[in-house]
């Protein structure tokens, strides 16, 4: 077991786990920072993944497959937008009837579409391709690590990055801080919050999209029902602990990376019931919100102490 942990091969493992964890994390953090909770990031996921096998399909192309993904993605999150900040529906309830509408109309086009019913296995898709970097593979563990991962893995780390420049150093990341740290005062020197939140909310359904479109063509070749697996909700704990900032949505996905690799390592070695090995994630998230809200909780007790 220990062995295990301790190769190369589990820290590549943690990089494949993290990377939808991450792309959804940037999605919810930029979502957050416009003052909205994008809870409908399961769903976006769910739809991606499925649309990402029909459409590299159907062009033979992973790269159009991925970029008309990521389209529908940021459509979803108009969609939201639009009922959110038009409507003035409630932002929970309508992720919820998002994410409920991803889980049975993912089956019901899966169905309509190739007779298969919870796995594309009929659908032959074109999966991202993982990128061998000549000088870093021959350098000892950590070529073994970095080499051979997939496109999008690198992507999403390169996503990190440029979310961090977008929020902290552009005029409209500023815009979209300003208006979710105080809405009436950003309209009061003339920026239209509506317009930023619907441009926050279509970015934030692009990078889940990404994060969707890499479960079904980068960490697997298929489609499977219910494939994002919680991931959505994952990441919106990432998110909160991370300040809702990419830097520490960074670091806390690589957490829960590791929280699913290591569940991976336990179900090959068999050391507890296959049902208690898949609840591991998921009990990290909850242990790492615990911690997260306790040490905020006697963070601001300590300030109002003084």
């Amino acid at each position: 077991m220990w062995s295990a942990i301790l190769s190369p091969d589990f820290f590549a493992a943690i990089l494949r786990t993290a990377t939808p964890i991450l792309f959804a994390t940037l999605a919810a953090g930029v979502a957050a920072k416009a003052g909205i909770t994008n809870m409908a990031l399961e769903g976006i996921m769910l739809f991606s993944a499925l649309f990402g096998v029909f459409f590299s399909s159907m062009t033979h192309s992973a790269f159009w497959g991925l970029l008309i993904t990521v389209a529908i993605g940021a459509f979803i999150g108009l969609f939201l937008a639009f009922f959110v900040l038009n409507l003035k529906t409630d932002e929970i309830l309508a992720a919820i009837a998002i994410n409920l509408a991803a889980t049975g109309g993912t089956v019901l086009l899966l169905v309509a579409f190739s007779g298969d019913r919870g796995v594309s296995s009929s659908i032959k898709s074109v999966s991202a391709p993982n990128i061998t970097i000549p000088f870093i593979e021959k350098i000892p563990f950590i070529g073994q690590v970095l080499s051979g991962q997939n496109i999008l893995s690198w992507l999403s780390l390169l996503a990190v990055v440029v979310m961090h420049l977008f929020l902290y150093k552009t005029p409209l990341g500023l815009s979209i801080r300003s208006v979710g740290e105080n809405k009436d005062a950003a309209e009061s020197v003339g920026i239209n919050s509506r317009k930023v939140q619907y441009i926050a909310l279509a970015i934030s359904g692009a990078l889940a999209a990404f994060g969707g479109f890499y479960l079904s063509g980068g960490y697997m070749n298929m489609f499977t029902k219910d494939m994002s697996g919680g991931r959505g909700f994952i990441a919106l704990a990432a998110s909160s602990m991370g300040g809702n900032t990419p830097i520490g949505g960074f670091l806390v996905s690589l957490l829960f990376g590791m929280a699913q690799a290591l569940a991976n390592i336990m179900q090959l070695k068999a050391v507890m019931p296959y049902e208690l090995i898949l609840m591991v994630p998921y009990l990290a998230t909850l242990i790492g919100l615990g911690v997260y809200y306790y040490a905020q909780k006697k963070k601001k007790e300590r300030l109002s102490g003084k």
